[in-house]
């Protein structure tokens, strides 16, 4: 059963999945609708789940599960991945790299690779004050509260 993203309750589970780049404004018309139509078709053997489903700053993919109503099992929670990769092949983006980090600088997300980290730690282009778009993040109440969030209250913390 679908329910719109900004009816969740706070503690409804979170699956975030950062594209490797922005979508367009006519991809984004496209895949809403796919979205919407996943979240009202996602079920848990066979008893469906109070889903929702949202693209935020044209990049992060978010599955989002009231688990208080009906908690997701192994068995959806692996159809939502085939959803994410379906959506991969469709749009000739990546949801599944986790070396390259995404930051809010200037309003704008940018892309990070593990690689440049420390170098850009070391030259002051990214403290701990920088806002980091934390794919970690597992409930809703977080992602209204706290995201994207200061790198020193991430994992990153070890970096500073």
């Amino acid at each position: 059963m679908y329910i719109p993203f900004s009816e969740l309750p706070p503690q409804a589970r979170l699956w975030v999945y950062q594209a490797s780049r922005p979508f367009t404004e006519a991809e984004q018309t496209e895949i809403k609708p796919l979205m919407e139509r996943f979240a009202t078709d996602w079920s848990s053997h066979g008893k469906g789940l109070q889903a929702s489903a949202e693209l935020l700053h044209n990049r992060f993919l978010v599955l989002a599960n009231n688990e208080e109503a009906t908690a997701a099992s192994g068995c959806s929670i692996d159809k939502s991945v085939s959803f994410v990769k379906e959506l991969e092949q469709k749009f000739g983006v990546s949801f599944f790299d986790r070396t390259q980090l995404a930051f809010l600088k200037d309003e704008q997300v940018q892309l990070v690779s593990m690689q440049e980290l420390k170098s850009k730690v070391a030259a002051g282009e990214i403290d701990q004050n920088s806002l980091y778009f934390d794919t970690l993040i597992n409930n809703y109440g977080e992602l209204q509260n706290a995201w994207p969030k200061p790198a020193g209250s991430s994992w990153l913390s070890r970096y500073f």
